[in-house]
């Protein structure tokens, strides 16, 4: 296998994507499931920076509107702002402690799935922002920071980042 991460990214993403629609489908809690997708985005921005967290965000969220029906790359802009942060907070944080991509993805999780609900519905789908949006973002944020060290490897791995590369893996 070559070590080109333009390689090695879409790899990611189409198995990730694989597992999001095809296993995690019957992973519920309270009829809410992981979102694997934005995970992704988050990890490349704890791993890779600010660029690249947008990048694979956005590229992450167009093949995952292709499923969803929502608005054609509604989840393209969330998850590549939601990248783009993490990358940007992750720059000025000391990285030496395991729990930190955790609560990172369990923050940007949480804040994800609401900036998705309302750009939703400044869009026109109203459907998003019920009284059950808070429970949506814990549990989401719940799942995703517990399935956030397998997802901070895997981006680490397919960007190709190592602590000699200036980038980082927990």
């Amino acid at each position: 296998m070559t070590s080109d991460p333009r390689l090695r990214v879409p790899l990611v993403v189409l198995t990730v994507l694989i597992l999001d629609l095809s296993l995690f489908t019957r992973v519920r809690v309270a009829g809410v499931m992981p979102d694997l997708m934005l995970l992704l985005a988050i990890a490349a921005g704890i791993t890779g920076g600010q660029v690249r967290g947008a990048v694979v965000g956005f590229g992450s969220g167009m093949v995952v509107d292709l499923f969803l029906q929502t608005p054609l790359g509604l989840s393209a802009l969330v998850f590549s702002v939601v990248g783009y942060t993490v990358g940007t907070a992750q720059t000025g944080i000391l990285r030496a402690s395991w729990w930190i991509p955790v609560v990172t993805a369990f923050v940007a999780s949480a804040g994800g799935v609401l900036f998705f609900a309302l750009a939703a519905t400044v869009v026109g789908d109203t459907s998003l922002v019920t009284a059950r949006l808070g429970l949506v973002m814990a549990l989401v944020g719940v799942m995703n920071a517990l399935l956030a060290p397998l997802a901070v490897r895997m981006m680490a791995w397919a960007l190709d980042c190592t602590p000699a590369r200036g980038g980082y893996v927990v």
